[in-house]
């Protein structure tokens, strides 16, 4: 069975848990950017794909109910209003986008290429905690490192510290202070 969803918006890798105490029922959890199957232990994988599926389509419209962006138009939105609120507009860069690729982190910068790349974890999470990765991300266009620098303009974003103890909650955050 194929442990991705192909869905660009909802692509969140799925991980099944079988137990010998679940007779019928199947249920589902975010967990950490992944869907979290728990199911029978003699359901077989053709069984829970379409399972699987519904319950893909049913958690995606409740994240798109938060209003976060799923698109990489909706994310270049989100950085283009970040810029001119924290950054008077100054910052440039070629492409900002949603991928699938990182599961230790939740965004990248290459600041000589003008690249940002936003986990697409993120569309499960509070769209203050998006924003921080943004914004943090943002900021390595001006400061490649992690240094005071740096800081100073990632902490213009208000809800810095507590959407890095969120992330931190969810173990994808090192303190890097």
């Amino acid at each position: 069975m194929n442990d991705n969803n192909n869905n660009a918006d909802t692509n969140w890798p799925v991980e099944i848990m079988r137990s010998d105490r679940r007779r019928r029922t199947v249920s589902a959890e975010l967990k950490g950017g992944t869907l979290l199957v728990r199911a029978p232990q003699g359901m077989t994988d053709a069984e829970l794909e379409p399972i699987i599926a519904n319950l893909q389509e049913r958690l995606a419209k409740k994240v798109a109910k938060r209003n976060l962006p799923q698109t990489d138009a909706d994310l270049e939105k989100v950085a283009r209003e970040l810029n001119q609120k924290y950054f008077h507009g100054r910052l440039r860069w070629h492409s900002i986008r949603y991928v699938t690729n990182q599961n230790g982190r939740f965004g990248s910068c290459t600041p000589s290429q003008g690249t940002i790349r936003i986990s697409h974890r993120l569309a499960a999470m509070p769209a203050w905690v998006r924003d921080y990765v943004v914004m943090h991300e943002l900021a390595h266009l001006e400061e490649a490192n992690h240094g005071p620098r740096f800081w100073k303009l990632v902490n213009r974003y208000p809800l810095t510290e507590r959407a890095r103890g969120y992330l931190m909650a969810v173990g994808l955050e090192e303190d890097e202070g």
